[in-house]
C-alpha cells in the first residue's frame, strides 16, 4: 500500500447521495441496520432492517393487487410509522403517493381523490367519514391505525392484517432477495401534494424523487445530529415541511423517529419529552410563541426581581438564560436543534430564544421547492436576527427587481429541489416560472451582506397606501401578537385606512376579569384594544398607523402550518 492509499483510509466514509427515495431508504438500511428507526412515542421502535422489510413486503402486495408504475395512491391519516411504511412502499413501485392533510374538509378530500383517480387509500379512523359518500369507488382501503368499520358501508382492511397477508405471500422471496419491482428513475414523480396556501385555491404540486432527495440531503448538510438520536415528530407528515425535514432527513442521519400520536398540547409534549428526551424536532412558530406568551412573559412580569433585572442588558441575558434552561428541561434537556418554520417567527420571540441560548434554526420554504429554500446552517454565528439563514446547499436565491432603497423584491429560486410543475395546469405552471426557469415564490424579501435571506411577506399581502408607501401587514401583526390579550391578528386596508382584526385570548381575559359582569368585561376588552392601538401606532410611521382594532369572536381559518388564510378575509367582511 502506498502512502496515498494509507492516507485515504483515514478519511471518514462519505455517504453517497441517493437519486431516488428507494435508494435513500436502502442506503439507510445498509448503514444503520439494527439501529432503531421509527415508531410511536413511548413504544418500542422498528429497526432500520424491520422498517425496510415492511416496506418491501407491502410494496409486493400492492404490486400483486395491480398497483403499477405511475398509479396514484392516497394517504389520508395522522402521523405514524405505518404512514411512512405505506408511503415508501408506494414509491418503491414507481407509483405516486398523494398525501392528504388530515384537517382538510370532506369536500376537498373528495376533490383530490377524484382528480387523482385514486383507487387505493390508506387512512385512519378519524378520516373514515370523509369517504363514506365519495362517488368514486375505491378498490382497496387500509386502516393505518387498525380501525375496523362495522357500518357495512366500506370494506376496510386493517394495516396489521394487510401486512400479515404480505408476509405470508412474500417472506420467502424477501429472505432470498427475490422480490422484483419495476425500475424507478430519479425524475419519476414521487408525490403530488396539494398546497395549503394563504391565497386561495389549492394547486397540485408535482415533486419527483430527485426533488425530494435533493432537498433531504441539503437539509442533512445544515443540521448537526448524530445516528441513534431521537427525532420527535409532531407536525403533519402529509405536509412537505415535516416529510422532508422531519422524516427523510432523520432517516438519512440514522435517527430514531418517534410520533406523538396526539395533538402536541403542552401537557402531551411534556409527558412525551420527559420520557423520549428528543434531540431534534420541528415546530411551527405558533408553538414557541404560545410558550413565550403563556410561560415566559408571565414568569418575568409576576416576579419583581426578574422584572427589575430585565431592565438592564446583563440582567436580561441572565434571566433569559435561566428561563432558557427551564425551557430545555421542558423538552427533555437533550435538545440539539429545533427547526422552526412554516410561517414567520415573531421577532420578539426570536430575540428571547437567542438570548436564552436555545438551540433553534429558522427555515424558509414552500411546497413547490420540496420545501426548504433557506435555513441555518446549524451553528453559523453569522445568521442575522429576523433572517431565515443561508440558502441551503444546491439552492440559488435571487431578488427580482429590488427596490433601490430597501433592496426588497420578489424572492426567486433555482435548484434540483424545485417542482416539475402543477398537475394538469400548464397555465399556472408557466405563471410560476420566469422565462429563464426560476421559481417565483410570491414572497418579498432581500438578501443581506452575509448571505442571509430575509422574508418580508407575501407580495399579494402588501398594502400600498395612497402616498405610495408599502405596508407589510405581517410586521404590524407581529407587534400586535406579542400582547398576552391577543391570540392572533390580521391587518387589512379599509377605504384607505389600516384596521386590525384580532382574536382575543379569552382564557387570559377570564383570569383578569374574575367576578366582573359581562358589560364590565366588554368595557375592559375595548379599553385594552384602544391602549394597544395607541402603543402600536407610536412604533409606526404616521401614514401606516391603525385607525381601529376590532374584536373577532372566533379563531381565523388557518393552513396546516398555522398561517391565516388571508384570502378569506376582506374589509367587507370585517365586523362593525
Amino acid at each position: 500500500m502506498n502512502d496515498n492509499d494509507m492516507s485515504n483510509t483515514l478519511l471518514p466514509a462519505i455517504q453517497k447521495k441517493a437519486d431516488t427515495l428507494n435508494q435513500l431508504i436502502d442506503g439507510s438500511r445498509d448503514k444503520y441496520a439494527d439501529g432503531p428507526a421509527i415508531g410511536m412515542a413511548l413504544e418500542e421502535s422498528l429497526t432500520y432492517t424491520e422498517f425496510h422489510d415492511r416496506i418491501l413486503l407491502l410494496a409486493s402486495l400492492l404490486q400483486s393487487e395491480g398497483v403499477c408504475h405511475g398509479d396514484r395512491v392516497a394517504l389520508l391519516g395522522e402521523n405514524s410509522h405505518n404512514w411512512g411504511t405505506a408511503y415508501l412502499a408506494i414509491v418503491r413501485l414507481g407509483a405516486v403517493a398523494v398525501p392528504i392533510l388530515p384537517d382538510l374538509p370532506e369536500a376537498d378530500v373528495h376533490h383530490i381523490l377524484s382528480e387523482m383517480t385514486c383507487d387505493v387509500v390508506f387512512l385512519t379512523q378519524r378520516q373514515v367519514e370523509k369517504i363514506y359518500d365519495i362517488k368514486k369507488e375505491l378498490e382497496i382501503i387500509v386502516a393505518l391505525d387498525d380501525y375496523t368499520d362495522d357500518t357495512g358501508l366500506l370494506k376496510i382492511q386493517t394495516f396489521s392484517d394487510y401486512l400479515n397477508v404480505a408476509r405470508a405471500r412474500f417472506s420467502d422471496d424477501l429472505k432470498n432477495d427475490a422480490l422484483q419491482f419495476s425500475e424507478v428513475d430519479t425524475n419519476d414523480l414521487a408525490s403530488i401534494l396539494y398546497t395549503s396556501g394563504t391565497s386561495g385555491f389549492s394547486k397540485a404540486v408535482m415533486l419527483s424523487h430527485a426533488n425530494l432527495c435533493a432537498n433531504a440531503y441539503s437539509t442533512a448538510c445544515i443540521i448537526t445530529i448524530e445516528p441513534g438520536t431521537v427525532f420527535l415528530s409532531v407536525l403533519p407528515i402529509a405536509h412537505t415541511y415535516e416529510f422532508t425535514v422531519g422524516f427523510l432527513m432523520p432517516l438519512i442521519k440514522g435517527c430514531r423517529i418517534v410520533y406523538a400520536g396526539k395533538a402536541p398540547t403542552p401537557a402531551v409534549l411534556k409527558k412525551i419529552c420527559a420520557v423520549e428526551r428528543p434531540h431534534g424536532m420541528l415546530v411551527v412558530p405558533l408553538v414557541m410563541e404560545k410558550i413565550y406568551k403563556k410561560r415566559v412573559l408571565p414568569a418575568i412580569e409576576k416576579n419583581k426581581m426578574l422584572s427589575l433585572l430585565c431592565r438592564f442588558g446583563v440582567g436580561r441575558r441572565f434571566v433569559c438564560r435561566k428561563i432558557g434552561k427551564k425551557l430545555m428541561d421542558f423538552f427533555g434537556s437533550r435538545l440539539v436543534v429545533m427547526g422552526i418554520g412554516g410561517a414567520a417567527l415573531n421577532p420578539e420571540v426570536e430575540t428571547f430564544l437567542r438570548a436564552a441560548g436555545f438551540p433553534f434554526l429558522v427555515g424558509y420554504g414552500m411546497t413547490e421547492s420540496a420545501p426548504l429554500i433557506a435555513g441555518g446552517p446549524h451553528g453559523d454565528v453569522s445568521i442575522t436576527h429576523c433572517s431565515t439563514g443561508k440558502p441551503v446547499p444546491g439552492v440559488k436565491v435571487r431578488i427580482a427587481t429590488p427596490n433601490e432603497e430597501t433592496g426588497i423584491g420578489e424572492i426567486q429560486v433555482q435548484g434540483p429541489n424545485v417542482m416539475q410543475g402543477y398537475w394538469n395546469d400548464p397555465e399556472a405552471t408557466n405563471e410560476t416560472f420566469t422565462e429563464d426557469g426560476w421559481l417565483k415564490t410570491g414572497d418579498l424579501g432581500f438578501v443581506d451582506e452575509l448571505g442571509n435571506v430575509h422574508v418580508r411577506g407575501r407580495s399579494k399581502s402588501v398594502i400600498v397606501l395612497a402616498n405610495g408607501e408599502n405596508v407589510y401587514p405581517e410586521v404590524i401583526e407581529h407587534k400586535l401578537n406579542r400582547y398576552p390579550l391577543l391570540v392572533e391578528s390580521l391587518v387589512l386596508e379599509n377605504r384607505g385606512m389600516l384596521e386590525a382584526w384580532v382574536y382575543p385570548d379569552y382564557e387570559f381575559i377570564d383570569e383578569v376579569t374574575v367576578g366582573q359582569s359581562r358589560e364590565q368585561r366588554h368595557t375592559y376588552i375595548l379599553s385594552q384594544l384602544e391602549q394597544i392601538r395607541t402603543t402600536i401606532n407610536e412604533q409606526l410611521t404616521s401614514t401606516s398607523r391603525l385607525s381601529r382594532i376590532l374584536e373577532r369572536r372566533e379563531p381565523f381559518i388557518k393552513t396546516a402550518t398555522h398561517k391565516i388564510k388571508r384570502y378569506l378575509y376582506t374589509a367587507d367582511t370585517m365586523p362593525g
